[in-house]
């Protein structure tokens, strides 16, 4: 806005309780909570002319006679100041009120805030206001406001680029948010709010996004009018359609009479879902001043504010009752019940892109509060707000066109291109063949299965020739996997992994641990500086536990100059020393696998593995002929600010896993991909040789069609803004300085920084440490308090982003955690001091 604008709209008169306009325009950050107090609902339109203002009008009549107050918003006016949807709502009510001779005084005001050079050199920012005293002395408020303005009469897209007003989506968001929001006035649940879109369902805003789109973050319940019109039917039809495929309610659809009983064929679509409401047919006559229209429509508009007003009740009190319905009716994985209390429970209402939207009470005062997803939902979620419309549509189109058909022996387009996909992407240069299934857990085991056949393929003749392999009774196989491993909780899978909590008698009785499971070193941050940590048995002569070494850069360690360093030699001389000891005839094992997680150890507290020890491991296992399985589920699809984790290693494995990111999070689904030497030692003449492993679900065409949709959105340039300009990496997400501050507090223990991952490990000994502590419990709460939702591994808490978030949102996020840290820690050193000075009694003497 120029000076000029400013200077204008400064020098008028206003009552503006709402926060101070300059407000309006600073730093876009989370939008403030979204108040239940009082009735909130959208009101949009089928097409432009099908009369928005009009139901405005006839509700805010409805809703002021009730003796309510109302806030009607009009976010957006083109043709200002000739038309003026908020002047037209202000003037019509007061005339109509005062025609009923109400038994309230009514104090109406109308404001334009904001409006273009031209619109304002015709009238510019005005404001009026009008009290209407009524018979008794109750007063109720109508407050009629415009927030942007434009001149021209044409979309508000068009305007904005003529005019030279150009409106942010967010700017426009927050300023909603500010009036909608639990802290804009008194919260008496009497005044409901009213916001009227301009144009249709799908068009589009200031900046070019469909109005449906730029109102999403908000999702308040809407309003649809309706077209009564010949054709009416399909555009309010495809307008429901797009309001629902977005997640909006829809609670009440309305519509002028044009004598062709739309309503009908309306009521049999929406099978009764939705009420259908009729309005009486809107006079021609341009001089009619709808003062009778009015008059003969109020007994609809009594209706529809009924009928919102039901469904509003209806929607709070469902949320409140889900904590408890939650406690008595679910079994939560990974929880002990009993340290939930139901207060606690986080009550979620929608999702948008990377935040919930949760049902919150505080302060008396009910709202929907977004929160930032910092766990991303058990790891899976990567959409911006434009990837998740997109997948919503893709699967809904699939789900109509397919909805489910068997994979064995069939082809259809969502399988077959997800496979080309990942075949050229995660699978690029090492595999030939995909394998869907339904999960990660079984996904591994899958990859098993591939990998312990190759291993009898590849071995055949030597093992023929020392067990009897034909019926494999003197034949055990074990998996090489890694101390601290997660390869998911399916039997099958438990058994390639390290005795752990999730392994214990009470959690998987039948577990045995069937592998060689070595310990890794690692790699952490702290103090600045990222540092080496060899464990004890891999020790030599050359690197003591005193002088192990440190990386000024994280690239540093994944350089493959290591590979010549004496740390390799040390690394080599271990692992071929285990290969040698574990697995052999003399052994009466055989190691049929290697099965790791490259680079992160996920569940098992976020580590990252030194990249050298697992790129030797990968370089000796596959000299003696021993298949290696990558567990990506976790690692894949850019979470470590590569497409694989592959690529930071160095090296391929024979078979890899992949699912949760694979689909942008919509929907369950995983793939095993293999190499086609892999695949050649199923073939055969007998389906006894086939790989005899499926679900029902194979290679569902809903999932098949999220993956080919994310893996494209997430590597291209256009639509994914991290990706740098080598197009093979994700841009640093995670501020480097307040990575290095929050890395030198005395309560942090390590850091683990790469691509979407900010993992935090907080000091803690004895009990409050490791998996089951509850060390970070009070930490957790206030983050989420904050607007953060984590789920910690014990004392490690970790901000998980997807590939498409902003670099401006993990910032935010980062931020708040380290206050709380910075908090955390001063409370602990508080706590210390007043122990220290607590001084024990002295002793009485007894004569």
């Amino acid at each position: 806005m120029s000076p000029l604008l400013l200077r204008r709209y400064n020098s008028r008169r206003f009552s503006f309780p709402y926060p101070p306009f300059h407000t309006l325009f600073s730093t876009v950050s989370t939008p403030p909570p979204l108040s239940l107090s009082s009735p909130s609902f959208t009101i949009w339109g089928a097409n432009t002319g099908v009369g928005k203002t009009l139901v405005s009008t006839g509700l805010s009549i409805s809703v002021l006679s009730s003796l309510q107050s109302l806030l009607y918003l009009k976010p957006l006016q083109t043709g200002y100041p000739l038309d003026s949807d908020s002047r037209f709502v202000f003037r019509k009510v007061l005339d109509q009120l005062r025609l009923a001779n109400c038994t309230n005084s009514v104090v109406a005001s109308n404001q334009i805030l904001i409006a273009s050079r031209s619109a304002n050199e015709l009238g510019g920012c005005s404001h009026e206001e009008v009290k209407v005293n009524g018979r008794q002395g109750e007063e109720v408020r109508l407050e009629c406001k415009t927030l942007y303005a434009w001149r021209e009469a044409v979309g508000p897209h068009l305007a904005a680029e003529r005019e030279g007003l150009m409106v942010q989506d967010e700017v426009v968001r927050k300023v909603l948010g500010r009036f909608l929001g639990t802290e804009s006035r008194d919260e008496d649940g009497s005044e409901w709010r009213l916001i009227e879109t301009a144009g249709g369902v799908a068009s589009p805003g200031p900046s070019g996004t469909l109005q449906c789109d730029l109102y999403r973050p908000l999702r308040l319940p809407g309003v649809l009018v309706g077209d009564g019109r010949l054709g009416g039917i399909s555009t309010t039809i495809s307008a429901y359609e797009s309001l629902v495929l977005r997640g909006y309610d829809v609670p009440v659809v309305i519509f002028e009479d044009n004598g062709l009983s739309n309503e009908v064929a309306l009521l049999s679509y929406l099978k009764k879902r939705v009420p259908v409401l009729v309005l009486p047919p809107i006079p021609k006559d341009p001089s009619d001043n709808l003062t009778d229209w009015f008059l003969d429509s109020a007994s609809v508009f009594t209706s529809l504010q009924d009928e919102l007003l039901l469904f509003h009740s209806r929607r709070v009190e469902r949320l409140k009752d889900m904590p408890k319905k939650a406690k008595d009716l679910f079994w939560w994985p990974f929880t002990q019940h009993d340290l939930v209390p139901e207060n606690s429970i986080t009550v979620i209402d929608s999702r948008c892109a990377e935040s919930f939207s949760i049902y919150k009470v505080k302060d008396g005062k009910e709202a929907i509060i977004p929160q930032f997803d910092a766990c991303a939902s058990w790891w899976t979620q990567g959409p911006d707000l434009s990837l998740q419309t997109e997948l919503a549509r893709d699967v809904g189109y699939s789900a109509s066109r397919y909805g489910h058909v068997m994979f064995p022996e069939n082809v259809y387009e969502p399988a077959l291109r997800s496979a080309e996909l990942l075949l050229d992407g995660v699978g690029k240069g090492w595999a030939s063949r995909v394998y869907y299934s339904d999960n990660g857990s079984t996904a591994v085991e899958i990859a098993l299965k591939m990998a312990f056949r190759k291993f009898l393929h590849d071995h055949s003749s030597f093992l023929t020739s020392q067990v009897n392999i034909l019926n494999g009774t003197d034949l055990q196989l074990k998996v090489l996997a890694l101390t601290g491993g997660y390869h998911g909780d399916t039997l099958g899978a438990m058994e390639a992994q390290s005795p752990s909590a999730y392994t214990g008698f009470f959690q998987q009785p039948w577990y045995s641990g069937r592998g060689i499971f070595l310990e890794p070193p690692t790699v952490f941050f702290t103090n600045g500086k990222w540092n080496l940590s060899v464990p004890d048995s891999l020790v030599s002569d050359n690197l003591s536990s005193e002088n192990q070494p440190s990386f000024g850069f994280l690239a540093d360690i994944f350089c493959r100059s290591r590979d010549s360093s004496t740390i390799a030699d040390m690394y080599r001389v271990y692992i071929c020393q285990q290969l040698s000891m574990n697995s052999g005839p003399n052994q009466g094992t055989f190691i049929g696998a290697l099965l790791i997680e490259p680079v992160i150890q996920g569940a098992g507290g976020m580590h990252m593995i030194d990249p050298l020890f697992q790129r030797i491991l990968v370089s000796e296992c596959k000299k003696c002929r021993i298949p290696v399985i990558f567990d990506e589920v976790f690692t894949g699809f850019w979470r470590l600010g590569r497409e694989s984790a592959a690529e930071l290693l160095g090296c391929h494995p024979d078979i890899a896993c992949y699912a949760k990111l694979m689909t942008g999070g919509l929907i369950p689904l995983a793939a095993t991909l293999a190499t086609e030497d892999a695949f050649q030692v199923f073939r055969g003449n007998s389906k006894l040789k086939a790989l005899l492993h499926g679900h029902s679900y194979s290679a569902h065409a809903l999932g098949c069609t999220a993956t080919a949709k994310a893996v494209q959105w997430f590597k291209d340039p256009h639509t994914n803004a991290n990706i740098d300009s080598s197009g093979t990496q994700l841009k640093e997400l995670w501020d480097g300085e307040t990575i290095n501050k929050i890395s030198s507090l005395p309560n942090v223990k390590r850091i683990v920084s790469i691509g979407t991952v900010c993992a935090i490990e907080l000091e803690a000994e004895g009990s409050d440490a490791g998996y089951a502590s509850q060390y970070a419990t009070s930490l957790i709460r206030q983050l989420r308090e904050d607007g953060v939702y984590m789920r910690p591994l014990g004392n490690v808490i970790y901000l998980m982003c997807g590939p498409c978030t902003s670099l401006d949102i993990c910032t935010h996020q980062l931020n708040k955690v380290y206050e709380r840290i910075l908090a955390f820690d001063s409370k602990k050193e508080e706590l210390a001091l007043d122990i220290s000075n607590v001084r024990a009694p002295q002793c009485m003497s007894v004569n």
